[in-house]
């Protein structure tokens, strides 16, 4: 049982994941300006890598939070996966970041920008929709953003599966596949981004509809 249904709760829990879904954005918004504006790249790359940091820290808040907390908004389990969902998209978004600078691209395909726009969007609608996790009179406001989340996941899927499609086209030497190889997993890790958000409006969601 949820005792939050009868008593009040710490309302530190929707402020943290209201910031974490924030630093989530951030993050989205900084890998989009790598991958539009190919420049200063150890510097943007760093600037995600320490967004991503943030998103540690808060994540480490959030479970000391609940360590700490007798009455608790929501089940303790959806606190939990939530909290491991917002911090996994803040992780691929630094590890597709990171791997642009530890694999020496070049140039990046036209089509990792297009993904990191679609991941910037989705996190701009969490971060849009967390603050109203426990609201709910707000039901049919997070159903409207997690169904434009999902629609947003099947872009990207399109994307990344004509990506897929025609990786090695015109490869016929080894430098050629390893520089494919290598931009395959990147646009793989920015897709992995794309469904974890989607992953993270789900169980928004589902919070809400449970204590409805």
């Amino acid at each position: 049982m949820v005792l939050s249904k009868f008593m009040p709760s710490n309302p530190k829990f929707s402020l943290k994941f209201a910031e974490a879904a924030r630093n989530a954005h951030a993050t989205a918004t900084a890998l989009v300006d790598l991958l539009e504006n190919y420049t200063d790249v150890d510097a943007k790359v760093k600037r995600v890598r320490d967004l991503e940091h943030e998103g540690d820290r808060l994540t480490g808040e959030i479970t000391n939070l609940l360590a700490e907390s007798f009455i608790v908004p929501f089940d303790r389990e959806d606190i939990i996966s939530l909290n491991n969902e917002l911090d996994d998209l803040v992780d691929d978004m630094e590890d597709a970041a990171r791997k642009l600078s530890l694999y020496g691209v070049e140039r990046p395909l036209p089509q990792m920008a297009q993904l990191a726009r679609i991941v910037e969007q989705q996190c701009a609608l969490l971060a849009q929709g967390m603050p109203l996790i426990e609201n709910k009179g707000q039901l049919g406001e997070l159903t409207r953003i997690a169904r434009e989340i999902r629609a947003l996941e099947d872009q990207g899927d399109t994307i990344s599966d004509e990506v897929q499609r025609h990786l090695y086209d015109g490869v016929n030497d080894v430098p050629g596949m390893i520089r494919a190889m290598r931009g395959g997993e990147i646009v793989a890790l920015i897709e992995d981004a794309s469904d974890q958000a989607q992953r993270v409006a789900k169980t928004v969601e589902s919070i809400l509809l449970k204590n409805a």
